[in-house]
């Protein structure tokens, strides 16, 4: 039977992606290190099967539209704007400091001045998936650092954007032709006005009319109610915006749709519209990580280890030292500074472009093109684990007081209690607050584990002690003092979160009563397989209280 490149890509994908990725996680590493092993098994430098490389970019940059597209439904303008007296500035000097590196390395490797820059630039831009990934695995999206990580890499996708229209222009007046010339004989300076003027058309146009269309675009197709009507105008708004800036406006198509989803933002739907996009957004970006895998090839840490290392310390050291100097300089914390350095520690996809323009223009070496690849693949390996050294030397929760520094509306550090025969409250969102206000009322001691900032405020306002962080991580739980305690309430909707949480609990106290939320049959099994005591499936509590209405008003009608 024949079968396509595409369905075999699919297939060979994603499965091995699953097979890697679940042993990683076996192996307590992250799953994105099976993801990139998996690319290695299907490239062209292993033996067996080779899938389809452009087929697997051209899948890996639907990821990257659909995971800016959800940043940006999470990243209002207002986020954007609180922070850039210190992301603008931050990352144009730190991709001047990573560029005139990358140049110097490019120097000693015998390469035109050029190359070099091409080099410097691909080394001084950090991969959108890696550094979102990691921050939504540590809770810090919706802090000031997450933020900040954020706008920081949104500038330099702006600094790329204007990198890819101009170094074919400077690349051809070096040359002796005339890419460097525009009408009217005004040259770069030409080239440089236009690509600003498409940009600024770009979030002019996003910021007048797609503010007003795409808000009530969805507003109208949720009125409509079909859930499969409501899902396609997401991922309609997503790649359509993202394609249209890239054809009209010469934008990104990341850029593209992160604007869309920032405008989205502003909808009262746009937290339904995270959540359709969601699991097509893991499925691409899974194979972003896959085809990124295909790249490498192994023979480059023999043929060059020592150029490999420098790169690899450029990435590593050089752009962390440079962005940490940066936020500390500006008065942040050290916490704060720290999360910006190990965020920005990688390389990715915009390096990919560049080595592929630089080698394909004939500026850039092969071998350059290898290092970038061989750099961004071992410092997306080694980034989670640079994460965790970082944050045991310092914690993520810490906030370090300085003369000059700005406020930081984050969480305090994590300290253990000292409360004993006390419930342990998992989330405080609209059913936790719920019962936090009835374990008040009846005066028995609780304590709110959370990894949000607001909902963590509103616990503590309501007289519980807090803990900020994520409830399966095993160190909260350990603070959280659940072997003295009398029971856990586990809330959050996540049931796979939520099997973690029961799950460590049972085994940290065998008699602990624990409580669980759960949206269906199969979830309250699985809360039971874990460990739970008793479930509550919301389902079937309103279908309950429906039918006690109704008896109710049928008792009042008879009497």
């Amino acid at each position: 039977m024949h079968f396509g490149p595409l369905i075999a890509m699919l297939v060979a994908g994603i499965g091995l992606a699953f097979v890697f990725g679940a042993l990683a996680h076996r192996l307590r590493v992250s799953p994105l290190v099976g993801y990139l092993l998996a690319g290695v098994v299907v490239g062209p430098f292993t033996p067996g099967f080779v899938a389809d490389q452009q087929l697997a970019n051209e899948l890996a940059e639907i990821g990257v539209i659909l995971l800016m597209f959800g940043v940006g439904l999470h990243f209002s303008l207002k986020d954007l704007l609180s922070v850039k007296a210190i992301a603008v500035p931050g990352a144009v000097v730190q991709i001047t400091v990573a560029t005139l590196m990358g140049m110097g390395l490019g120097w000693v490797l015998g390469w035109t001045p050029m190359a070099g820059l091409v080099f410097g630039l691909a080394l001084s831009v950090a991969s959108t998936v890696v550094l979102l990934r990691a921050l939504h695995e540590r809770r810090l999206m919706e802090t000031e650092r997450g933020r900040i990580a954020v706008g920081w890499l949104i500038v330099e996708d702006l600094a790329m954007v204007l990198a890819l229209v101009v170094i074919p222009a400077v690349a051809g007046a070096l040359k002796g032709g005339d890419g460097a010339a525009g009408p009217f004989g005004l040259g770069l300076a030409w080239v440089l006005l236009v690509t600003l003027g498409k940009v600024a058309a770009f979030v002019a146009v996003m910021l007048i009319a797609g503010r007003r269309v795409i808000p009530w675009l969805l507003h109208w197709v949720a009125h409509t109610g079909s859930r499969e009507l409501f899902r396609l105008a997401v991922l309609a708004i997503a790649l359509g915006v993202a394609f249209g800036a890239a054809a009209l406006f010469g934008v990104s198509f990341a850029l593209g749709a992160f604007f869309a989803g920032m405008i989205l933002n502003e909808s009262p739907l746009s937290q339904r519209a995270a959540e359709e996009t969601l699991p097509l957004r893991d499925a691409f970006a899974v194979l972003f990580f896959v085809s990124v895998g295909m790249l490498f090839d192994p023979s480059i840490l023999v043929r060059a280890p020592l150029a490999l290392a420098a790169t690899l310390a450029i990435i590593l050291a050089g752009k962390s030292l440079a962005a940490w100097l940066i936020v500390r300089a500006f008065g942040r914390s050290s916490g704060t500074a720290l999360t910006i350095a190990a965020s920005l520690a990688q390389i990715g996809e915009f390096s990919f472009i560049l080595a592929g323009l630089g080698v394909g223009m004939g500026i850039l070496p092969t071998i350059g093109q290898d290092l970038i690849l061989a750099g961004a693949i071992l410092s997306i390996l080694v980034n989670p684990l640079l994460f965790t050294l970082l944050f045991r030397i310092v914690p993520v929760e810490e906030v370090v007081a300085t003369p000059n520094a700005a406020p930081e509306t984050e969480a305090p550090a994590l300290e253990p209690t000292t409360l004993t025969n006390h419930t342990v409250l998992v989330g405080y969102g609209r059913v936790g607050s719920v019962i936090g206000a009835g374990l008040k009322e009846s005066g028995a001691p609780f304590l709110v584990i959370e990894d949000r900032a607001a909902p963590l405020q509103a616990a503590r306002t309501d007289g519980a002690e807090v803990l900020f962080g994520n409830a399966a991580d095993p160190q909260v739980l350990e603070a959280a003092n659940l072997a003295a305690a009398q029971r856990l309430i586990v809330v959050i909707p996540d049931a796979f979160e939520a099997g973690q949480v029961v799950e460590q609990a049972r085994a940290a106290n065998p008699a602990l009563e624990i409580l669980a939320r759960a949206h269906s049959d199969a979830g309250a099994e699985h809360l039971h397989d874990c460990g739970a005591t008793g479930t509550v499936m919301s389902e079937q509590v309103i279908a309950h209280a429906l039918l006690r209405l109704v008896r109710g008003e049928a008792a009042a009608v008879r009497n």
